[in-house]
């Protein structure tokens, strides 16, 4: 007789369900996708997760806090948009940006020290949660609740936030004058993404030195933000 099919860490099943999610986005995944990934019968991811909605949330919780993995009581229950986003939410407000924060305030540094550090604080950011976003960016599209959090109040805030500094220091001329500044916010933020995360999508660009990107993308920032003194 065969024997029982060994139980999978739910760690294994969030982690399967994340590649799923991240290849095919939310609608086109079934949950018989995770279950070919983890080469189980369609029937047994059932004793995991409750439904294709449980399994994102698991996908979710193993790239926010894989450590409550480990305690969760399965199978996982089916939950509700707004704990999927509050899940995500509760992440973004224990990540942060302070730098960034903190430049709606008075300047207490040379210009280029405090552009330099929002510059350096999203790359590290995006560098170091490039897989979370990816999955939240590709499920997004298909779930309405999920795009107005990310895209609308999150990313949209994000950027007025980038624009409103960069409004003010101009107008004081501590920094150059541009010819539309949500689009030269707009710039910062998408040069940032491109090197710490979509450029390891291509073969080629994936072979640049991270370190010289994230080196590289500050310099020409500020190359083009920051007046060169007069002489």
């Amino acid at each position: 007789m065969r024997g029982r099919v060994p139980a999978r860490p739910v760690g294994e099943i969030a982690e399967a369900a994340a590649r799923v999610f991240m290849t095919k986005g939310y609608q086109a995944a079934g949950v018989s996708d995770v279950s070919a990934a983890l080469g189980l019968s369609h029937g047994a991811v059932y004793t995991y997760a409750k439904s294709k909605e449980a399994l994102l949330y698991l996908a979710l919780l193993r790239l926010i806090r894989p450590d409550a993995l480990d305690t969760l009581a399965t199978p996982v229950p089916t939950p509700t948009p707004e704990e999927i986003v509050a899940l995500i939410d509760g992440w973004a407000d224990d990540s942060g940006l302070p730098a960034l924060a903190a430049s709606a305030g008075r300047r207490q540094r040379p210009v280029a020290d405090e552009l330099g550090a929002i510059v350096d604080e999203l790359y590290g950011f995006i560098e170091r949660n490039r897989h979370l976003l990816a999955l939240v960016e590709r499920c997004a599209a298909d779930l309405p609740e999920l795009a107005q959090y990310y895209f609308v109040q999150r990313r949209r805030g994000m950027l007025d936030t980038l624009a409103d500094y960069l409004t003010r220091r101009i107008r004081s001329g501590a920094l150059s004058a541009v010819p539309d500044v949500p689009a030269a916010a707009r710039f910062i933020v998408e040069t940032i993404a491109w090197f710490a995360w979509h450029r390891l999508g291509d073969p080629d660009s994936a072979r640049l030195d991270d370190d010289a990107c994230r080196a590289t993308v500050r310099h020409l920032v500020l190359a083009a933000f920051v007046p060169r003194p007069s002489s």
